[in-house]
Formats: structure tokens, sequence, C-alpha cells
């Protein structure tokens, strides 16, 4: 089986260097895989990749398996014996092999995907050029008219918002002007009480002073 899984990477392999460069080559294995994606080929396809897919889990799970195979009493893993490191590797091998296998599998159906892609946007490119190579200078003139009268209406909606946003800065000017001048003149006001506050508290002090001094007065 080993032999078998070696000799389908090499096959995939050389398919994926095929796909790679430019050759005559190249466009024969992109035409067979057409032709396999056709009909019932994707359903054999999928029915393979599942088969490897179980195989490589199975494989993974005896890898597991050996790997953590423990003691019963203290659950330790023990020692493998020789026949085991055989199946041991043999199990590895074959899942590496296959998991190797699917990916490449998933590099060949990517890369067709990506060259078919290219080739139909080189095709829709080839078809474009022409196409505005037939174009006759009339429609050409159109379509330049058009473009300019989209500019011109872009050009006119920018100056209108512009106009408004001067309007707005404009009043919003006027608005920080009056209100500092509201808050000079509460400066101002707050001033004022300050130094009437003062007036009265010596007033208040000086009153204090008379009355303290007429009651000692009348005490002696």
């Amino acid at each position: 089986m080993i032999h078998l899984l070696f000799s389908i990477i090499f096959a995939q392999a050389t398919i994926i260097l095929l796909l790679l460069f430019k050759t005559p080559l190249r466009n024969l294995v992109v035409s067979g895989i057409d032709i396999i994606k056709r009909g019932r080929g994707p359903i054999v396809v999928k029915t393979v990749s599942s088969t490897i897919f179980v195989v490589f889990s199975s494989s993974v799970y005896s890898v597991f398996k050996l790997t953590h195979r423990g003691d019963v009493d203290d659950g330790a893993p023990s020692d493998l014996n020789p026949t085991e490191q055989v199946l041991f590797a043999k199990h590895l091998l074959e899942a590496s092999l296959m998991g190797f296998i699917l990916f490449l599998g998933l590099m060949i159906d990517r890369l067709h995907n990506y060259i078919r892609e290219l080739e139909l946007r080189r095709k829709t490119m080839e078809e474009l050029k022409k196409t505005e190579g037939k174009f006759d200078a009339h429609e050409e003139v159109k379509a330049r008219e058009m473009q300019v009268n989209t500019f011109k209406d872009m050009i006119r909606q920018m100056d209108s918002e512009l106009e408004t946003a001067v309007k707005e800065a404009t009043a919003s000017e006027a608005t920080v002007e009056a209100l500092r001048k509201q808050s000079e003149g509460l400066l101002l006001e707050y001033d004022r009480l300050l130094a009437e506050n003062q007036e009265l508290r010596n007033e208040l002090q000086i009153v204090d002073l008379r009355v303290s001094h007429s009651a000692v007065k009348k005490d002696s």
C-alpha cells in the first residue's frame, strides 16, 4: 500500500508541476481535469477522497492509540515492543502519505480553478478591447459629454456645500463673539459684587466695633 501511496504522490506532484508552467502539456492536463469534473467524475473523486480520509483517520487513531497506551495501574505510557514500533512507524507513514495526498489533491483543484479563471478573464479582456475598438467617434463624444455634465453637477454641489459651510462658520464666529462679550459682562458684574460685599463686611465690622465700645462704656 505504501508503494501505491508514493506513486500517487509522485503523479500528483507531476500534475502540479505541469500546471505551474505554461507548456502545451498544461493545456492537456487542464482539459483532462475538465473531463474528470464532468458527469460522474466529481462523485468518483469525492468517493475516493472520502475513502482516503477514512483510512487516514484510522491510521491517525492507530498512532494515537499506540502512543497513549498506558499501564492499567498508574496510567503511565508503557514502552513499545519491536512489533508495536513497526506498526507505529507503518501507521505514521501511511497517515503522513495519505494526508499529503489529500493536500496535493486540494492544490490541484485550486490550481485548475485559478487557471480557468485566469483564462476567462483574459478572454473577457480581449472581448472588451475588441468592443472598444468598434465604438465610433459619436458614441465616444456622447460619453465624454456625459462625464463633463457629471463633473459640472459635482462642482455645483461642492460650491453649494462650501457656501453652506462658510455661512455656518460665520454664524459660529458671531455666536462665539456674543458669548465672549457676555462672559466679560458677567466678570465685571462679579467683580462689582465682590467689591460691594467687601464694603458691606467693612461696614459691619465698624458697626460691631461701635456697638462693643458702647457696651463697654455702659458697663463702666
